[in-house]
């Protein structure tokens, strides 16, 4: 509730930056904010519902992300719209920002509706106190620990750097692919970009259920080759429906992968750590790929610059998007060798 409150006033904030540096301000203190939201959630909700269910959640919780977009996209639309129509268009940004301080409604919702974390409540009651002796043996048990989970969290970390490049590699860009290379109109773009969207919804929340009956590891294994496979139709072709085929298949695969994510992360998770230690390592992941449309935009003027002046981004698109398969492919294989998959864990039962 605190991160929703502190993210809302933030970006209500924002809607009346003065300059750009206190727009850069408010924009760092909203991340704070959404990155805690992603790692609570997703322990909050892995924890809560029945372990048999996990797989169909996890896929159901990650496109919520999906969803928003979409939903986003339909905000930006009616804001720009009705703005031109009064003469507006220069605040219409800023009315957006003031659009995005009604999730705070949702505090009233988790207070009144939603119910603490079973783990969280029985490791809270099975915490008795304990003397200054036993309080320093524990912090020794918990240095070797910690020591033990180190080699897990840099596995994480690198696998959710592959995971959020994979992502980030075949989203970013695509609209500057179809505009710029293929010369759609705006229209046609976000009509593309739906039809991706809409995939990938799909494929979060079919390859979550599946990773349930498959197990974690293999449904990723699965999504990266089949999403591999797809690539030329998604990033080689032309015309726009084998583009939207492409598009829907590449994001059906993509996220596909990322709706095993929230359950897997859990489960994966040290009991103890799991407020933090999910949502910490996609976090890193994601800030190991933030730069990825600057990359591929370098990568295809350097190496696929085309006649006309402008870079061949698909060519550079497919490239980096069939070197990020293999990488959640290798890192999800090595994960094997690092911790089991730990499906179906029962986290009610957890020691504290």
């Amino acid at each position: 509730m605190v991160d929703i409150a502190f993210y809302s006033i933030i970006e209500l904030a924002t809607a009346f930056s003065p300059n750009f540096t206190v727009f850069l301000v408010l924009r760092a203190l909203y991340g704070v904010a959404m990155g805690g939201e992603w790692g609570l959630g997703a322990a909050m909700a892995m924890e809560a519902l029945p372990a048999k269910r996990r797989g169909f959640f996890s896929g159901l919780l990650q496109e919520g992300y999906m969803v928003g977009y979409l939903l986003a996209a339909a905000a930006y639309f009616v804001v720009f719209h009705f703005a031109a129509q009064f003469g507006a268009a220069h605040y219409a940004w800023r009315i957006l920002f003031v659009v995005g301080v009604l999730p705070s409604l949702l505090i009233f919702y988790i207070r009144s509706k939603v119910p603490e974390s079973p783990a969280w409540l029985a490791r809270k009651s099975r915490r008795p106190e304990r003397s200054e002796e036993q309080r320093d043996e524990r912090s020794q048990r918990a240095g070797v620990s910690y020591l033990q989970h180190l080699r897990l969290f840099i596995y994480t970390v690198l696998f959710m750097g592959a995971m959020n490049f994979m992502s980030h590699g075949t989203q970013d860009l695509y609209a500057t692919f179809l505009e710029v290379q293929h010369g759609f109109s705006t229209g046609a773009v976000s009509t593309l970009s739906i039809v991706a969207a809409v995939g990938a919804i799909a494929g979060g929340i079919a390859f979550g259920a599946a990773s349930q009956r498959v197990g974690r590891r293999p449904a990723l294994l699965i999504a990266a080759v089949l999403g591999a496979a797809c690539v030329p139709l998604w990033a080689l072709t032309h015309g726009i429906l084998l583009l939207a085929a492409g598009g829907f298949v590449v994001q059906f695969m993509v996220q596909g992968a990322w709706g095993v994510i929230p359950a897997h992360l859990n489960e994966l998770s040290p009991g103890g750590a799991r407020g933090t230690f999910p949502g910490f390592t996609y976090q890193i992941g994601n800030l190991l790929s933030a730069g990825a449309a600057q990359m591929e935009a370098h990568f295809a003027k350097q190496n696929f610059p085309l006649p006309n002046g402008t870079a061949d981004y698909g060519q550079a698109m497919a490239v980096i998007a069939w070197i990020m398969f293999i990488a959640v492919f290798f890192f999800t294989a090595i994960g094997y060798f690092v911790k089991s998959e730990n499906r179906n864990a029962a986290f009610v039962s957890e020691s504290p």
